[in-house]
């Protein structure tokens, strides 16, 4: 295999083994980003030179018999909602695209703490919203640059599944790990809400958003989650639960697993071609010890409202120092959406709060009869670019039936491929936990991938 399309932790251990040094793997990274991220367009910002000095220190440090740790000397690179001090923070955004930061955000330190080389930032929707501004770039599948890439971390989803880096951080307020990772046909995890500290991350919906990350296996997933996750003083929401040692929880299997599973809310109005890879996944779930329970999913009759009314608000709340007083500045989407969030009443906003309460008791019951649950990740083949336009200036909310819920819960859920559609496109799939047990889903995850290879699948640019 191409050393850019290495998993993280294979390229990790021959680092540490000195069979490749970090000079070397970030050299052929960087000179892979030169050559073809020009028609993709995933970083807006790259940092060879400063990659570069951290590649040395590095190698020494390795040499010298000073290993910190899986990410130690793995080239990595991070969305551009994360701030940084060393570049630009644009979180997508035209108004603040020469932005700098006093100080790194939480989950960026503990990735430089950790030894990984940060290449630079990654391309996003305007605010973490749906859509890219007007004036800022636009990123392309590797798979085929038609299509959509998924929104918002799409930059984040075409440089780890084009080999421009070995993990990168995205955030999900609705999807957007989950829908880029699916896209692009990666690995990765939208955590527990409060897993990951999230300060100094802009904010597209407070209680809504979360940060994670997406790779080319549940494994490498695994060893990035392991570093960043935690609590954090400069984040009240961060929850000061035990961090585990997710990598050595990855073996044992998963007999005995008991997977709920609603095959009418699952398959009702979903694609064929979705559904026929969720069924392939389960047969071979079920072959691997697992056990599918029939459930019945609490009535999601209003969540796409609910949702939409109560993110609109939190959006309205993060943008309120510069929306309206520069509202021309804005792209047309997140200006609209803005608008959506200063115009919900109270009454709405009460409604989406309780509704939001109950429908997580209601999963909660649900988790006492099942360990995980199992549903695509989005209903639909992923769209062409032009068909995600169209899908932005209507109503989005069926593309957010199997995400957004989990962003209503603050679940946990791990998304992987499961095979590809008739165009050659990815189609991913996820399994949702109870909170803070994002082990059981990287095992569960990890083991699949032990007897399946679409991780080991990689687009030809």
């Amino acid at each position: 295999m191409d050393l850019h399309y290495t998993s993280l932790l294979d390229v990790s251990k021959s680092i540490k083994s000195g069979a490749v040094s970090p000079v070397e793997v970030t050299e052929a990274i960087l000179k892979r980003i030169e050559a073809h991220d020009g028609s993709l367009k995933s970083y807006t910002t790259v940092l060879p030179e400063r990659a570069m000095s951290q590649a040395k220190k590095a190698e020494a440090e390795i040499a010298a018999g000073f290993w910190r740790g899986p990410l130690h000397g793995v080239p990595i690179a991070v969305k551009d909602l994360c701030d940084t001090t060393y570049a630009p923070t644009a979180a997508g955004m035209y108004i603040h695209k020469n932005r700098m930061a006093n100080s790194n955000a939480t989950a960026v330190e503990r990735l430089e703490m950790a030894g990984a080389i940060m290449l630079g930032k990654l391309t996003m929707t305007e605010g973490a919203f749906g859509a890219h501004h007007p004036k800022m770039p636009t990123p392309r599948n590797p798979w085929n640059t038609d299509y959509w890439t998924g929104a918002s971390s799409s930059g984040s989803g075409a440089a780890t599944a084009a080999g421009f880096c070995y993990a990168s951080l995205g955030s999900d307020t609705g999807g957007s790990i989950r829908f880029p990772t699916g896209a692009c046909g990666l690995s990765g995890m939208k955590p527990t809400w409060g897993r990951i500290s999230r300060a100094g991350v802009c904010d597209l919906s407070e209680s809504l958003d979360h940060l994670g990350p997406m790779t080319r296996t549940v494994a490498d997933t695994a060893a990035v989650l392991g570093v960043i996750a935690g609590a954090d003083p400069n984040d009240p929401t961060a929850a000061k639960v035990p961090v585990p040692d997710y990598l050595s929880g990855l073996s044992g299997g998963i007999r005995g697993l008991k997977i709920g599973l609603d095959e009418t809310w699952v398959y009702g109005g979903t694609d064929p071609e979705v559904a026929g890879v969720l069924k392939e996944a389960i047969d071979i779930l079920i072959a691997l010890g697992a056990t599918i329970v029939p459930v019945k999913f609490p009535d999601t009759t209003g969540m796409a409202q609910a949702w939409t009314d109560l993110c609109a608000v939190e959006t309205a709340i993060a943008h309120e120092a510069t929306y309206p007083s520069r509202k021309d500045e804005y792209g047309p989407e997140l200006a609209g959406f803005i608008e959506t969030g200063r115009k919900v009443d109270a009454f709405s906003l009460g409604k989406a709060q309780i509704f939001r309460n109950e429908f997580k008791g209601s999963l909660a019951a649900l988790f006492e009869i099942v360990d995980v649950l199992i549903c695509p990740m989005m209903p639909y083949k992923i769209p062409t670019l032009a068909g995600w336009d169209e899908v932005m200036k209507g109503d989005f909310g069926d593309y957010l039936k199997f995400t957004g819920v989990f962003n209503f819960t603050g679940s946990p859920s791990v998304i992987m491929q499961g095979g590809f559609d008739s165009r050659g496109i990815p189609i991913g799939f996820q399994l949702i936990g109870r909170p803070f047990e994002e082990a059981l889903l990287l095992k569960a995850g990890h083991t699949f991938q032990t007897v399946t290879d679409w991780h080991t699948k990689n687009p030809v640019l």
